[in-house]
């Protein structure tokens, strides 16, 4: 067998005419298969690598647009920032997104609602929460009908500070979670 891994001994591995180390040691064989092919304009990558990349350059948020933070979250979109060139593409249905960004103040009628279009969205999936009511209740702490955080509610990934948090800090907000993802196993989220 020319160019292919043969095992002539049982523990000896040949990979084009060099023996290997015995035994299985999967990383000698990667190295040099890798070694073999990356002349030639292959690219061996790991496969969570791979997956994580193609997650942050395709962010879909579901924008939950409550209060004035709505507002810096529109100015994020538009040309002088414009979150479409790094793959962030607003989507109107929580079964299209992966990403919910919560702007603004969440009031106790409307928590069951966030929770249940988080519900809808498929794995795997994240939240932002924006500005400081839907961090921690804002100037409406103490208000009987706001909730204190929305992440009361539903899990929160990335916090963007501010009243209104400006149009960068979203953009920074969102490059944090891609961070975030890039630092995170496929399998398991956590």
């Amino acid at each position: 067998m020319s160019g292919a891994a043969a095992g002539t001994t049982g523990t000896d591995v040949v990979w084009n005419g060099r023996e290997l180390p015995p035994g299985p040691d999967q990383d000698a064989v990667m190295k040099a298969i890798t070694g073999e092919i990356s002349g030639k304009g292959f690219i061996v990558g790991n496969l969570d690598n791979i997956v994580n990349w193609a997650r942050t350059g395709s962010l879909w948020p579901m924008t939950f647009g409550l209060a004035c933070c709505a507002v810096e979250m529109i100015h994020a979109y538009m040309p002088r920032y414009d979150l479409d060139r790094m793959g962030v593409i607003p989507r109107a249905s929580p079964r299209q997104s992966d990403v919910m960004i919560v702007a603004g103040t969440l009031t106790n009628k409307m928590a069951p609602a966030l929770r249940k279009l988080y519900d809808q969205m498929s794995e795997p999936r994240w939240v932002i929460s924006m500005g400081s009511c839907a961090n921690g209740g804002g100037y409406y702490h103490y208000s009987y009908s706001v909730v204190r955080g929305c992440d009361r509610i539903v899990p929160v990934d990335v916090y963007v500070p501010g009243c209104p948090p400006t149009a960068e800090a979203l953009v920074y907000g969102i490059m944090q979670l891609q961070k975030k993802i890039r630092r995170t196993g496929t399998i398991l989220r956590g």
